[in-house]
């Protein structure tokens, strides 16, 4: 009767046990909640960068179909951008700039902590606009598949991606790494993403 007694008594746990049990589960956990807030804002930076070469592209095709001018208006100020087009208003009797708002292409604004860490456009002479505000710059998609050459990077610190503008075809190519890697032709452009061929 002792004898069953004594293995009944060395079956359970004891507190101590059962604490580093829970010490080690909260460790682990704590080690992959770090991990997925990083991948979070890795992915918060890509899609921002993939939105904008995405109203890029879109820019460029309907320039040509419409046969006008459409700009991509940064708003570094605000973190976002927007496709604009300039309309005969019959009302007013005069052109005005109009924000694109269609299911193909909306207004973007950042999340927080991802914005335009550099901004490169090169003016062609052609731009229509008179832009003096450093915050609020354009980059102009013309009805014959030109565009202002122009070098975007956006990220939050740690990551980056860089988007590039062609003047001659007005394509544009989006990579991973900072702008200054692209300059000097190091590691971005091994990591090309272009999704012209996607």
């Amino acid at each position: 009767m002792q004898m069953r007694e004594s293995k009944a008594k060395r079956c359970g746990f004891t507190l101590a046990e059962v604490l580093v049990v829970v010490v080690i589960i909260a460790l682990l956990g704590g080690l992959g909640g770090g991990m997925y807030v990083g991948s979070y804002k890795r992915m918060l930076v890509e899609k921002a960068a993939r939105d904008f070469v995405l109203t890029a592209q879109y820019a460029r095709i309907i320039a040509i179909e419409k046969q006008r001018q459409y700009k991509i208006r940064l708003d570094a100020a605000n973190n976002g951008f927007s496709l604009v087009t300039t309309q005969w208003d019959e009302e007013a009797g005069k052109t005005e700039q109009m924000i694109v708002k269609d299911s193909f292409c909306r207004p973007v604004e950042f999340e927080v902590g991802v914005m335009f860490e550099d901004i490169q456009i090169t003016p062609t002479g052609l731009e229509t606009t008179t832009e003096t505000d450093e915050d609020e710059q354009s980059i102009v998609f013309s009805p014959n598949g030109t565009a202002q050459s122009a070098v975007i990077q956006i990220g939050d610190g740690k990551t980056h991606y860089t988007i590039s503008v062609s003047t001659a075809t007005g394509r544009t190519k989006m990579y991973f790494g900072p702008a200054e890697d692209l300059k000097t032709g190091t590691d971005a452009r091994i990591g090309a993403i272009d999704l012209d061929a996607e």
